[in-house]
Order: structure tokens, then C-alpha cells, then sequence
């Protein structure tokens, strides 16, 4: 992993068209390697790739806490809610080294700001302190994002991630501490994960670490994530590039398949007992995970 630094103008950033207003990414590039990432793309917009440059270079954002600040004691700021990870992982590996999101979190304790958080990370467990300050104070919401806990699936679609498991004994912990927190679905990826004992399994083990709520996302490929996908699957699964090639003719899967696995998903949600999402204001939902497209997460961006 290469670090390097980047300076912003802002941390926080209005975001059109999705199910939160605001968002801040600490990070871009994210070593979790995810083969499906919709963020790949910016690294482009730095001149690089969006296949291994965006898996090992990593730019953080030196000045986001001052920025940060700068924002939240502005006049014109009215205090709602931000979505923290809706790019890149604020728990990824150089999180343990720069702890730019605990300082992010300190920051919104300080200003009494809430925040959602999604992450694939148990190190969200290091920030455990402070997220109990927040849900007893403005409010924090922990999206654990699992897509899977087949462990072939996992490790082809999300290489540099912890297991599964990890995040779900994370899940289970923070839920014990009175943190809401449940699961972020996502992806399900067709003839990857989305068979029907797969899709069971993870809603089993979900209700099973005490998940508040659970919500599915099937993959989106939008420019970016798409070539370094295919280039995968040809690599590694290659008796479905043809499949995907002819499945994915645009960034999303046919419509009748989405609507098939949500209404799946949905049952096994009311066979365990999970509620469907967070109904907190701001919430990353869905869609958050896979994006709506190079239009939004553009706006998502610090200038």
C-alpha cells in the first residue's frame, strides 16, 4: 500500500439523487481490493487506474478534520445528518495508522452532529467509545456491509476484506453495547452469491449476531467497476464472462432479477425476524453501497 496525502477545499458534500443528503470519505483508493467497487472510477479522475492503482495507492485527506470544521460551524450548516463510507471504507487498513475517521467522529460528538457509518471493517469496534457517546447524544447508525458468508464468494469478490464472520462478531458486539446497527446486503452478485441456500445463510447469521436491520443491493456495474470486474471474472471464473458481457449490456441487471432477489431476500428477512433498513433520517440505504451512477458519486466528491 502506497499513502499519499490530498488536500480538500471540503468534507462534507451534498449528494443528489441518493437516500442521504450529505456524505464524507476520508479516503480514496481502498486496499479491501472489492472487484465490484463503484468508487474505482475516481482514481481516473487522479490520471490513474481504477484497477490496482485504485487497490494500492490510497490518497488521504490530511486536512479533513479542520475542513471539517470549517463546515459545521458555518452558519448556513443546519446539522443533518451525514453518511460516513459511501465511497471508500472509513475502516480500511490505513484508518489503524492515520485515524482520521475517530478524529471525524470526535469532531461530530463535539458538534453534536449525527452520522451513519458503513463499513466492512470489525475496526469500527476501536471507536466503540465514541459511538456510544453518539447514540446517546445525536445518533449514530453502523451499516455492517456483508453481501455473503459463502467464504469461495467472499474471497473472489472482496480480497483484502476481514471474513465475514469478523464483521458479524462486530455486529453482534456493537449491538450488545446498544449501538443500531444491522446489515448492508451488498452485493448480490448473479451466479456468485445470489443461490438460494447463499442468500439464506447470510440472512440466517445476520438475525443470528442480533441485526436491527438488513438491506439488499443487488451488483451494479458502472464505468469503472465494470472492466476491472469483467477482467476479473475472465481471470478467475472465466466460464461467466460471457454471462456477465450479455447480463450487464448496461450499469444495472435486468429489472425482473432485482425485483426476484429483493422479494427473496424480503421473505427470509420476515422468516428471521429483521427488520427491512434503519429508519433513521439520512440513512445510506441500498443504494449507497453500489451508487447511482458516475453523476452522483461525482457530486459525492470533494472538490
Amino acid at each position: 500500500m502506497e499513502l499519499l496525502p490530498l488536500d480538500v477545499k471540503t468534507a462534507v458534500n451534498r449528494v443528489e439523487r441518493m437516500p442521504f443528503r450529505w456524505s464524507l470519505n476520508p479516503y480514496r483508493g481502498c486496499t479491501h481490493s472489492c472487484i465490484y467497487c463503484y468508487a474505482r472510477v475516481t482514481h481516473e479522475y487522479l490520471g490513474l487506474n481504477a484497477g490496482t492503482d485504485f487497490n494500492h495507492r490510497v490518497f488521504y485527506k490530511r486536512n479533513v478534520v479542520e475542513a471539517l470544521r470549517a463546515q459545521l460551524r458555518s452558519r448556513s450548516w443546519r446539522g443533518e445528518p451525514v453518511a460516513l463510507g459511501t465511497a471508500t471504507d472509513v475502516y480500511q487498513p490505513a484508518e489503524g495508522r492515520l485515524r482520521l475517521t475517530r478524529q471525524i467522529l470526535e469532531t461530530m460528538m463535539e458538534y453534536g452532529n449525527a452520522v451513519t457509518i458503513t463499513t466492512k471493517s470489525p475496526l469500527v469496534l476501536r471507536d466503540l467509545d465514541l459511538l456510544k457517546q453518539l447514540a446517546e447524544g445525536p445518533g449514530v447508525t453502523v451499516y455492517l456491509s456483508v453481501g455473503t458468508v459463502d467464504t469461495d464468494a467472499w474471497r473472489f469478490l472482496e480480497p483484502g476484506t476481514p471474513p465475514p464472520k469478523y464483521r458479524l462478531r462486530a455486529l453482534e458486539h456493537l449491538r450488545r453495547e446498544g449501538i443500531r446497527a444491522g446489515v448492508l446486503m451488498a452485493p448480490i452478485v448473479p451466479r456468485i452469491n445470489d443461490a438460494p441456500a447463499q442468500l439464506e445463510a447470510t440472512v440466517r447469521a445476520a438475525a443470528a449476531a442480533g441485526a436491527a436491520f438488513l438491506a439488499p443491493s443487488v451488483l451494479r456495474l458502472p464505468h469503472g467497476a465494470r472492466e476491472w470486474f469483467l477482467e476479473r471474472v475472465a481471470a478467475e471464473r472465466p466460464k461467466l464472462a460471457p454471462f456477465y458481457r450479455e447480463f450487464y449490456k448496461g450499469d444495472t441487471s435486468p429489472p425482473a432479477y432485482v425485483r426476484a432477489v429483493e422479494t427473496r431476500v424480503r421473505r427470509l428477512r420476515e422468516k428471521y425476524g429483521i427488520p427491512e433498513s434503519s429508519a433513521e433520517a439520512g440513512r445510506p440505504a441500498a443504494a449507497a453501497a453500489q451508487g447511482a451512477g458516475r453523476a452522483a458519486l461525482q457530486l459525492s466528491l470533494p472538490l
